[in-house]
C-alpha cells in the first residue's frame, strides 16, 4: 500500500497497528490514513472509533481496504462524510481511491467553486483509466470498479412536493411483490450480464422498501449483496444516497460495531406513491 501511495503522489510517513494508534493518541495524523482490515476484535474497533474521531477533528482522509467479513465492523466505526472503503480491492482500486483523495486535496488548495469540481472530475476519470490500464498490464482478472462523474443530489420538483403535502401517503406495497420484482431484475443478468445494468440505486431502494414493509433492518453487507454490484461500488452509491437524503445510517444501540441502513421517510413516501401509481398488482412493472 505504501508503494501505491507514493505512485499517487503521497509521502508515507509512518505505519502502525490500530491498537498502537490507540495507545499513541497524541501522534499527529497525516493528510490521509490508509487502513488494511481483515479481522477486528473489540480493542481494534475501539481504536478505530477513536481514530475516526481524530480524523473528523483534523479533516484527515481515510482509505480502508477490508475483507467482506470485516465490512460491517469497519462501516460502523468509520463515520466520515466521504470515506473510501474498498472491499477486497485490486491494486487498481487502491490507486483510484488514492487518486481521488489526492485530486480532492489538490483542487481544494488551488481552486474553489464549480471550477474545482470540474478539475476533480477530470482527474478522477484519468486516474480510473490509468488504473484500468495497470490492471490489464499486470494480468489482473478482476476489473477496476466503474467510476462515474458526480451528480447533483436528489431533488423533488416543487409541484410534486406540494402534492405530497396535500394528500396522505399510501401504504407501502406488499413486500412479497417487491421481492418478486427484485428476483425478476436479477434474472436479467442471465441473459444480458450484470454490467449492462450496473446502476444499483433502484435495487437499493427496492430492497430497503421491502425491509421497511417487513419491519426489518438491513446491514451494510446485506445491502451491498442486494445491490447486485461489487461492494466497493455499492458503498459509494450508499454514501451518495445518504447525502441525498434517500437513506439513513442508524447505529446499533446494543453494539456500536454495527450499523444499519434504512430508507428515509422522504424516500419511503416516494416509493409508496410510485407503487400506488402503478397499481396494487404491479402489472405495469417491467
Amino acid at each position: 500500500m505504501c508503494s501505491d501511495a507514493e505512485i499517487a503522489g503521497f509521502y508515507p510517513v509512518s505505519g502502525a497497528s490500530l491498537v498502537d494508534a490507540l495507545y499513541e493518541p497524541h501522534q499527529a495524523l497525516a493528510n490521509c490514513v490508509l487502513l488494511h482490515c481483515e479481522e477486528l476484535g473489540p480493542l481494534d474497533c475501539a481504536a478505530l472509533l477513536d481514530l475516526d474521531r481524530r480524523m473528523h477533528e483534523t479533516g484527515t482522509a481515510v482509505i480502508a481496504s477490508v475483507v467482506p467479513a470485516a465490512l460491517d465492523d469497519v462501516f460502523a466505526c468509520i463515520d466520515q462524510p466521504h470515506p473510501e472503503i474498498l472491499v477486497a480491492p485490486s491494486r487498481g482500486d487502491r490507486l483510484v481511491a488514492l487518486g481521488r483523495v489526492m485530486a480532492s486535496r489538490t483542487s481544494n488548495r488551488v481552486r474553489e467553486g464549480a471550477a474545482s469540481e470540474d478539475v476533480l472530475r477530470q482527474l478522477t476519470e484519468q486516474v480510473g483509466q490509468l488504473a484500468a490500464q495497470l490492471d490489464r498490464l499486470t494480468g489482473g482478472e478482476r476489473p477496476v470498479f466503474r467510476l462515474e462523474s458526480p451528480t447533483d443530489g436528489f431533488r423533488g420538483a416543487d409541484e410534486a412536493e406540494r402534492r405530497l403535502i396535500r394528500s396522505p401517503r399510501p401504504p407501502l406495497p406488499d413486500p412479497r411483490l417487491i421481492r418478486r420484482i427484485i428476483a425478476q431484475r436479477r434474472a436479467r443478468d442471465k441473459f444480458f450480464g450484470s454490467d449492462l445494468f450496473a446502476d444499483p440505486a433502484w435495487d437499493i431502494l427496492l430492497d430497503l422498501t421491502a425491509a421497511r414493509a417487513e419491519h426489518t433492518r438491513v446491514s451494510v453487507t446485506s445491502l451491498c449483496i442486494a445491490s447486485g454490484v461489487p461492494p466497493t461500488t455499492a458503498l459509494r452509491w450508499i454514501s451518495q444516497m445518504i447525502e441525498a437524503g434517500l437513506l439513513e445510517r442508524i447505529e446499533n444501540e446494543s453494539d456500536r460495531r454495527r450499523a444499519f441502513i434504512l430508507l428515509s421517510d422522504k424516500a419511503a413516501e416516494a416509493m409508496a406513491r410510485y407503487f400506488a401509481e402503478l397499481g396494487k398488482d404491479g402489472k405495469l412493472l417491467v
